[in-house]
């Protein structure tokens, strides 16, 4: 094992966050090589800089106008330099100071600094490097984004352990609670001790749902009480849809702000990121921070370390211009603003869709999950047939939705202008009847 990861291996010795590493956690380190000997010329490297690999004209790197003069407002700098492998530092403290005043909760409790990825998948990607082995299994409600399919079971060889999302109109938080303490009496970690992994995905996609205050409480309640209990818990806050949330009584924080010094032996880790936060889907720029309680600062810097260095060995470093506009963006005045004529934008057209749920009957044996947030709803079609009602809508009516498992059909209402919702769901609706 190289001696960088022995160093921070020692430091994060006795934490759950060393106990719930897989060995390809255990043995990765962030290197001294190009990355830190270039760093430390920026510092001191008064008169040449010939570290990186990176072509310069008059102390400004190399570039086509044609592509510049596409931009206004950056350097060049800000535009074409690589970007620090743990992301721009002025971004990742500006993204801490965001997420603190989003999540309240948050103020006063030390958690590592948000690590910069390229976009939310890449980042649950690099926690599964870091966390999950062969024959490790995640617990994830029967209602998840089918992306943790190929993260997990595909790249990591890893399983999902599944159970039932909703209880009548609510999240079940007892089936939530049994599945995690199933899977804890069948994982250890190389210590021995009792492990398991749950991700919580609010909004949730496919369905939209968002916990209501009463439910946030008992899920961090419950989680807490299996990590007492001695069993070493890692808690994926899957945030991509953060922030949009639509109805009174919906829990507006993220689960990480209550988790995040919830017990020693609890380790939340928060991905979250601008993707749909700040409406730049393309950009692929997102952020990972961890807490757990009783962990020090060294610690912190050791995880973000071996994060960093799991970075580095896939994709190098996240897009410089990405990094560079979305703190543009923070630091504008009128910002604020318009992120939330957006998502008043959003939210009306969840309340038309609301409106057309109420004043139309549905057919027998298909029904609305509930939703209260984010881009999506779901229905449910208990005896099947999803993929037939998907190419009616698709190939009749020119409408695209999406089936899952033959037993689901998601519509995201994000993707269509309010002043058509009325006539997606009359479609929608008309089919389902003549499918009846």
């Amino acid at each position: 094992m190289n001696p960088l990861a022995k160093e921070l291996n020692e430091t994060l010795s006795g934490s759950a966050m060393y106990e719930l590493l897989a060995p390809y956690g255990r043995r990765f380190y962030f290197p001294k090589g190009i990355i830190t000997q270039a760093a430390e010329a920026k510092q001191h490297a008064h008169k040449f800089d010939a570290t990186v690999g990176l072509a310069v004209k008059n102390g400004e790197p190399l570039h086509l106008e044609e592509i510049a003069s596409h931009f206004s407002g950056l350097s060049a700098g800000e535009l074409f330099s690589y970007a620090p492998t743990p992301g721009d530092p002025k971004l990742r403290a500006r993204w801490q100071q965001e997420m603190i005043k989003k999540n309240p909760k948050l103020e006063g409790k030390p958690v590592s600094q948000p690590l910069v990825v390229p976009g939310l998948t890449a980042g649950i990607s690099i926690l599964s490097d870091l966390f999950f082995d062969t024959g490790d299994e995640l617990v994830v409600p029967d209602m998840f984004w089918g992306n943790y399919r190929l993260i997990f079971e595909g790249r990591k060889q890893s399983s999902l352990k599944r159970f039932t999302f909703f209880h009548g109109d609510g999240f079940n938080l007892d089936a939530m609670e049994a599945a995690v303490r199933e899977s804890a009496k069948e994982h250890r970690t190389a210590e021995g001790a009792p492990k398991a992994a749950v991700v919580l995905n609010f909004p949730n996609n496919p369905t939209g749902y968002s916990p209501t205050n009463e439910e946030a409480v008992e899920i961090a309640r419950r989680l807490t009480a299996i990590a007492d209990e001695g069993v070493k818990l890692l808690v994926i806050c899957d945030d991509a849809y953060f922030g949009l949330f639509y109805e009174d009584g919906t829990y507006t924080q993220s689960l990480f702000a209550d988790l995040a010094d919830a017990h020693p032996n609890l380790v939340a880790v928060k991905v979250d990121g601008a993707t749909k936060e700040d409406f730049v889907w393309g950009f692929r720029l997102g952020f990972v921070t961890f807490g757990c309680a009783g962990s020090s600062p060294e610690q912190y810097q050791a995880i973000e370390k071996k994060l960093g260095g799991a970075v580095r060995a896939a994709v190098s470093n996240s897009s410089r211009p990405a990094q560079s506009l979305l703190l543009k963006a923070l630091e504008t005045p009128g910002y604020a603003e318009e992120k939330q004529a957006a998502f008043e934008l959003l939210r009306d057209r969840y309340h038309a869709v609301r409106r057309m749920l109420e004043q139309h009957s549905l057919p027998n044996g298909v029904r609305a999950l509930p939703f209260n947030s984010g881009y999506f709803m779901a229905f449910e079609l208990e005896n099947g047939g999803a993929e037939n009602l998907r190419r009616k809508l698709l190939h009749e009516q020119g409408i695209g939705t999406i089936s899952i498992e033959d037993r689901y059909l998601r519509v995201a209402f994000s993707g269509v202008d309010f002043e058509h919702i009325e006539e997606l769901y009359r479609a929608i609706f008309q089919a389902m009847h003549d499918s009846a």
